[in-house]
């Protein structure tokens, strides 16, 4: 933020009395405006073995592959966000199961938390924001081609619970290195990562 939402006032950069960072505030109305992490969503879609992917249809990594994901809205559950962006980019009704995994991203202020989930229809399409959609196979997922390093992240760790032989609750910082693409898993290390066993999801 660059001026106050309350009187229009350039912002400076400031602690305020009893905290202990930065914030914007206002010098003129005394205001202090927050700026709090983002919380993204969206669901690991399994179906007869395979996963459900959406390519991209619009900036950032138009073209990629990603999970059915996006932004919390504002009066919505962790697990009502992640069924309403699967239904947005999939055109997929879902049921949501079960936690995969809840990703810190630091670096850009987004916490991102992927579920499993069930379909409900067979009836799947590529939405507003998608150029297609898919259906892979566990061994035919496109790592090379994937939009974001923690969807990378994720997959990786689901194919880890399928050798594992069980679902499990995946957390942990995913921090950039600051040095090339942040669109590069490369780039990244999963640090203070734990994992929880989970009890099987029914699927059908």
């Amino acid at each position: 933020m660059k001026f106050c939402s309350s009187c229009g006032q350039a912002l400076v950069s400031a602690v305020p009395p009893g905290e202990d960072r930065a914030r914007a505030c206002c010098p003129a109305c005394g205001a202090v405006h927050y700026q709090n992490p983002k919380t993204v969503v969206g669901c690991l879609v399994e179906h007869e073995d395979r996963l459900l992917l959406c390519r991209r249809g619009i900036e950032p990594a138009r073209g990629r592959w990603t999970l059915p994901a996006g932004f919390l809205e504002l009066e919505e559950s962790l697990p009502e966000g992640a069924a309403r962006e699967t239904r947005e980019e999939a055109c997929a009704e879902v049921e949501v199961l079960a936690p995969h995994a809840v990703f810190d991203l630091l670096h850009i202020g987004q916490i991102y938390t992927l579920f499993r989930a069930r379909l409900l229809r067979p009836e799947v399409a590529a939405g507003p924001e998608s150029l297609e959609v898919r259906w892979f196979e566990r061994s035919e997922l496109p790592f090379g081609e994937l939009a974001f390093p923690v969807i990378h992240f994720a997959l990786e760790r689901y194919l880890d619970d399928q050798r594992s032989g069980g679902p499990r609750l995946h957390q942990g910082v995913l921090r950039w290195n600051g040095q090339g693409s942040r669109f590069d898993a490369h780039n990244y290390a999963l640090e203070g990562y734990r994992a929880w066993p989970l009890a099987r999801p029914p699927l059908t």
